[in-house]
């Protein structure tokens, strides 16, 4: 028997790709982004059997606010209809063993629909106790914005007097961003073509490995996910060391 291939502890995926797949169908923008929630669902189911700890998707970035206001609207209705579908299949879920975590600016009056913010944290106290497999969802999420926010409750500590800036560490600002407790991620997925970051976990993945793919979100497949994870194996990982 072969070696096992090491399965990355935590994946973060950028789901992109969703309004040009329903483009090329003839389709709403809306349509792809439901077909989005499905590709979400089926990579959840298998990643877990992987043995894989940790995903954190990017569902909605703090520049998606920009787009047109019906899309943003019918988005934040795919929002509510999953978080309710995600309520209606309790039994199931509980037996999945997910931990469903959002993670962004969802400050209450902030842009979030509060409805869906309720929807949110009753998800997230559900499932709070779930150690299979933490599921992130990134919402009016973004890495810049992210690290301000640690960056500012850190000042606020040392006029506080409870922190000396000189004695700061990067494991403190670390324990202020959303992703605090969580390991780094080992892996960041950007399917659609497009080669970029954009403002997603970037404090914590300036060691990730990164793997691109024209293949548009709502496609996205198990097998690609094997992909994916078989390159990740096949790199070496030094950390800035010598092997």
């Amino acid at each position: 028997m072969g070696e096992a291939k090491p399965v990355p502890r935590h994946i973060g995926i950028i789901m992109d790709g969703n309004g040009r797949w329903a483009k090329r169908r003839g389709l709403p923008r809306t349509f792809g982004h439901r077909a989005g929630v499905e590709a979400f669902e089926r990579i959840c189911d298998y990643a877990v059997t992987l043995g894989v700890e940790c995903l954190t998707f990017y569902a909605f970035s703090t520049e998606n606010w920009r787009r047109p206001p019906e899309e943003v609207q019918a988005i934040m209705e795919l929002f509510r209809r999953q978080l309710d579908e995600m309520e209606r299949r309790k039994e199931e879920n509980e037996r999945k063993g997910f931990r469903i975590q959002y993670i962004g600016a969802l400050d209450e009056g902030g842009p979030v629909p509060q409805d869906v913010l309720r929807k949110i944290r009753q998800m997230e106290a559900e499932t709070s106790a779930k150690t299979r497999m933490v599921v992130n969802i990134a919402v009016n999420y973004g890495g810049q914005q992210e690290i301000l926010a640690a960056a500012r409750r850190l000042a606020r500590r040392c006029l506080d007097g409870e922190l000396e800036p000189e004695a700061l560490t990067e494991e403190d600002l670390a324990g202020g961003l959303y992703t605090a407790g969580l390991p780094a991620p080992d892996l960041i997925i950007r399917p659609s073509g497009e080669l970029r970051l954009s403002n997603f976990l970037l404090w914590q993945s300036a060691y990730a490995e990164l793997w691109f793919s024209d293949i548009l979100w709502p496609d996205f497949q198990p097998a690609d996910l094997d992909a994916a994870i078989a390159d990740y194996g096949r790199r070496q990982r030094r950390f800035g060391d010598i092997l």
